[in-house]
């Protein structure tokens, strides 16, 4: 899971996607930006993970459907191996199966790419600072069946889990959960790790996701798109 914010200047960025055009573009849309630079392009998933293992970037902004390995396997290999590295999936499908096929397997985002400009770029920052990302439609339309998945959990989630979903459904991130809860980055982290377990996820964005599917939590303002209150 992606919690870091370093010292460093820009984000460094890795995409992967086997369309040369669509790479160029996503690239110009990004460097456009004084904190993001691209450091590398992979143009299907198995060069995409060597990449990963090479460059070890901030935010990789991944395809679904890539020759050699699919976007959802190298989000699945990348987590095991490269937890620190946030996982943007940047896609034209919106189908149910696939979205909630990469969610399990630990995307931190997920943005179609009718996406304009701003929101990709909010997106890679988001993703970057450990938080959630979720297209508004996409959000809508899986809801179902996170719900219709099972409604059993492991076991009940802690008040003190349930404060720190509630945080991380409001975007904020590992070490601002710590500062409002008045406990460690680590301590998030383990709360965390519980909470996945036994809401039966993988991903901070599926956890919030079943959360409110399954009322333990209500849904914040603005994270379905809804206009957010100024603090």
């Amino acid at each position: 899971m992606v919690a870091r914010i370093s010292k460093q200047t820009r984000i460094q960025v890795l995409l992967a996607d086997d369309h040369r055009v669509v790479r160029a573009g996503i690239r110009q849309i990004l460097e456009r930006e004084a904190d993001i630079r691209v450091i590398a392009e992979a143009e299907d998933g198995e060069e995409a993970l060597t990449l990963i293992e090479k460059h070890k970037p901030d935010v990789v902004v991944l395809d679904i459907q890539m020759p050699k390995i699919s976007g959802i396997e190298v989000t699945h290999r990348a987590r095991i191996r490269f937890p620190e590295v946030g996982i943007l999936i940047l896609t034209a499908y919106d189908d149910t199966p696939y979205i909630l096929a990469v969610l399990q397997a630990g995307a931190n985002g997920y943005v179609l790419k009718t996406a304009d400009a701003k929101e990709l770029v909010q997106a890679v920052r988001d993703v970057y600072e450990g938080k959630s990302v979720l297209d508004p439609t996409i959000a809508r339309k899986i809801m179902p069946a996170l719900f219709q998945r099972s409604e059993r959990l492991i076991a009940p989630l802690t008040e003190r889990e349930l404060e720190v979903l509630r945080l991380a459904a409001k975007g904020f991130t590992n070490k601002a959960i710590g500062v409002q809860l008045g406990i460690s980055d680590r301590t998030v982290q383990g709360h965390l790790g519980h909470i996945f377990a036994k809401l039966q996820v993988n991903s901070r964005t599926e956890a919030v996701m079943r959360a409110i599917a399954l009322g333990l939590i209500p849904q914040p303002a603005g994270f379905l798109g809804e206009d957010t209150p100024s603090s």
